[in-house]
C-alpha cells in the first residue's frame, strides 16, 4: 500500500502502518520532552501512544474476526494517526450482522479496560481518575481509562463511526438500506459539526 509499511500478518490479515503515524510519534515525543524536560518524559509519551494503538489494532481485529464469522474476509488493517481502518471485502447483508460487526470493536476496548481494571485493583494500583492521571499518570491506568473512553467515543451515532453503523443497522431493520444510509450520514454530518465546534472551544488537538 502507498505510504504504508507492513508490520506483519496476523490471523490471516495483513497489518500496515501509514508513514504519517511516525509524525504523530515524533510530535508526542517532542511534547513529552517539552512538558517534562527529560528524555524519560518523551519516551513515556511514545510508549503510551504505541500501547494505545496496540489497543486500536485489537479493536479493528474485533471487527475483522467478527465479520469473518459471517463469511466476510478482511483485506487488511491500516493504522493512521487518527485511528485504525479494517477494510472488509464487503459489508454484511443483514442489518443484525452489521450491528454485531460494528459493536465488536468497542466491545474489545471495554474488555481491555475491564482486564486492566481487575489487574490494577488486584495489585492495589488503581486510583481515582483525575486530570493528572489522564494526562501523565501511570501508563496502565491511562491505558485503562483511554480504552473505556475509546469505546464510548466510537459508539457516538455518527456514521461512519461504529456507533453510526449501529444506528444505520437499527434503521435498516425497519426500512431499506439506502434510506438508512442517508439518515445515518445526515446525523453523522451533524455530529461532525458539533465535534468541530467542541474542539475549537476546548482542545484543537
Amino acid at each position: 500500500m502507498s505510504w504504508s509499511i507492513k508490520l506483519g500478518r496476523f490471523a490471516g490479515i495483513d497489518v500496515f502502518l501509514h508513514l504519517t503515524f511516525l509524525l504523530l510519534l515524533a510530535f508526542v515525543g517532542f511534547s513529552g520532552y517539552l512538558s517534562s524536560g527529560s528524555m524519560t518524559g518523551a519516551l513515556e509519551g511514545v510508549l503510551f501512544m504505541i500501547a494505545l494503538f496496540g489497543s486500536v489494532v485489537l479493536h479493528e481485529y474485533g471487527h475483522a474476526l467478527t465479520a469473518r464469522r459471517f463469511g466476510i474476509p478482511t483485506r487488511d488493517i491500516t493504522l493512521y494517526p487518527i485511528g485504525g481502518v479494517a477494510r472488509l471485502e464487503r459489508m454484511p447483508e443483514r442489518p443484525w450482522q452489521e450491528l454485531v460487526v460494528a459493536i465488536a470493536g468497542p466491545a474489545v476496548n471495554v474488555a481491555i479496560a475491564a482486564l486492566l481494571f481487575i489487574g490494577l485493583l488486584a495489585t492495589g494500583n488503581l486510583g481515582w481518575p483525575t486530570l493528572r492521571t489522564l494526562e501523565s499518570g501511570p501508563l496502565l491506568e491511562r491505558l485503562m481509562y483511554t480504552n473505556f473512553s475509546l469505546a464510548l467515543f466510537n459508539l457516538i451515532p455518527a456514521f461512519p463511526m461504529d456507533g453510526g453503523r449501529v444506528f444505520r443497522a437499527v434503521i435498516a431493520s425497519v426500512t431499506n438500506r439506502h434510506k438508512a444510509t442517508e439518515i445515518a450520514a445526515t446525523v453523522g454530518a451533524g455530529f461532525s459539526i458539533l465535534l468541530v465546534v467542541y474542539g475549537i472551544f476546548t482542545s484543537l488537538m
